[in-house]
């Protein structure tokens, strides 16, 4: 869906955000219109001002208590459902509030997924506030409105083929190169595990590689995609099925960050490259077992004793083929753990780093763009739980403990020869409707490394 801030007009009419109990604006009080109504200035409260003949003329919009500021991101979005379809401007803003910030809310609030049920309602658009780039924002908004309908869309219509499609439509949008290595081929390829879990799928697994800029430093994306994932012959319960369209949310994240970066001019300093293995692990005769021991791209062997542990496993082989060239920092994106959430909730996904410069321009960055992130450990001593007897590794340690913490060991084994390697354990879904982020699919940690970049790769 498109996404767009009004044109300068003195048609548009004035927000004066107001934190709660604070003094009115003079020039926004309308007689005693606003006490009349009740209006505290409690979060996302909202008071239409009225004209003398009867018209909007303003509005006054609550931002709650300053000391209860971090509580809500992106609480300007509150306005986009509530507002009369009509351009409109900050009027006024108290100090602390970052205006940047206030207009990707609103920007972010215009996202609907309409695929299936016809076209969202226009909505009201915002003048891009003085001082803050407008191009950017958009170009940020368009990346995260992509990972949001790749992710809403269901496996029916969302399968490796047509991942595949949407990857290669950006890529040409943006002026990538794109290759695909299909089905049989990927074993002539030496890329065994990511055959090895799509080969019982209708559509024949994929690796999707894209390249973009051909000077300065090297960063190399890798997302999961999962297109659908019943778990395998160690199939999911229906309670745990019910969301497995979003299992190719990494993938969905990172052609979401290409798209960023390409939108923002940070692609121009880069050399990018972006691999997804496209699969869809499903149930049939010929799929991989529990107690199969698979040989990889690397060389080394892995044990399977849980099929649905499968993410780990392609991924492995688009490490592999990401390190070989050395890149200056590879990070890869995954819905790979349930461990994550259990630590750490839908809305902060756990990175791994071994770097500590990387890991705290990371965090600074997370904050900075109100896409949160924590670091967790590379634990050296998990790394006898993932090595077992009869291969080299084990792609689902038993016990249950420290779940996203063996996966991002498991994974660091395939990223070595990686000048750095950081990997984000991401959710990719919003349980519940948030300012800005309605429920269904979102991105994480996108805008986190977007702002990073500059200063991770200088």
């Amino acid at each position: 869906m498109p996404v767009e801030f009004a044109p300068i007009s003195d048609q548009s009419l004035p927000i004066w955000c107001v934190t709660q109990d604070a003094e009115i604006p003079e020039d926004a009080m309308a007689g005693n219109w606003p006490a009349a109504c009740g209006f505290t200035g409690k979060t996302g409260e909202l008071c239409l001002l009225p004209a003398p003949d009867g018209s909007v003329q303003g509005a006054l919009f609550g931002l709650g208590q300053p000391a209860r500021a971090g509580r809500e991101r992106f609480i300007l979005a509150r306005a986009v459902s509530a507002l009369p379809q009509r351009d409109w401007r900050l009027a006024s803003l108290p100090e602390g509030h970052d205006p940047e910030e206030l207009a990707l809310g609103w920007l972010l609030g215009q996202y609907r997924f309409t695929r299936y049920k016809g076209d969202a309602p226009a909505r009201p658009r915002l003048v891009c506030p003085d001082g803050v780039d407008a191009d950017r924002l958009l170009a940020i908004a368009a990346g995260e409105f992509l990972t949001r309908d790749l992710i809403n869309t269901p496996a029916s219509d969302m399968g490796p083929k047509q991942l595949e499609a949407s990857a290669r439509k950006l890529a040409n949008d943006i002026g990538a190169s794109i290759e695909v290595t299909t089905g049989e081929a990927l074993l002539k390829s030496n890329l065994p595990l990511i055959h090895a879990v799509g080969r019982a799928a209708e559509q024949a697994p994929r690796l999707i590689d894209i390249r973009l800029g051909d000077s300065g430093p090297m960063l190399t994306l890798v997302g999961k995609g999962v297109c659908f994932d019943t778990g395998g012959l160690d199939i999911k319960p229906p309670s745990s099925m019910g969301l497995m369209k979003k299992d190719m949310g990494g993938a969905a994240t990172v052609l979401g960050l290409l798209k960023m970066l390409a939108g923002t001019g940070a692609a121009q300093r880069l050399r990018l490259r972006v691999l997804i293995p496209a699969v869809e692990n499903s149930i049939a005769g010929n799929a991989f077992r529990p107690g199969d021991v698979l040989g990889s791209r690397k060389g080394l062997t892995v044990e399977v004793n849980n099929t649905d542990a499968e993410g780990r496993l392609v991924l492995a082989d688009a490490l592999t083929m990401g390190a070989e060239e050395n890149p200056d920092l590879m990070i890869s994106y995954a819905t790979l753990t349930g461990a994550a959430r259990v630590a750490l909730g839908p809305d902060i996904p756990p990175f791994y780093c071994d770097d500590d410069a990387t890991a705290q321009i990371i965090q600074t960055s997370a904050m900075q763009a109100g896409d949160p992130l924590w670091r967790m450990p590379f634990w050296e001593p998990y790394e006898t739980m993932i090595e077992p007897d009869i291969a080299d590794l084990d792609n689902a340690p038993s016990g249950g403990m420290a779940g996203s913490i063996t996966a991002a060991l498991f994974l660091r084994r395939f990223a070595e020869g990686a000048g750095r390697y950081v990997h984000l354990d991401i959710y990719g879904w919003q349980p519940a409707a948030k300012p800005g982020r309605p429920k269904g699919g979102v991105g994480q940690g996108a805008r986190a490394i977007l702002d990073a970049v500059p200063r991770l790769l200088t």
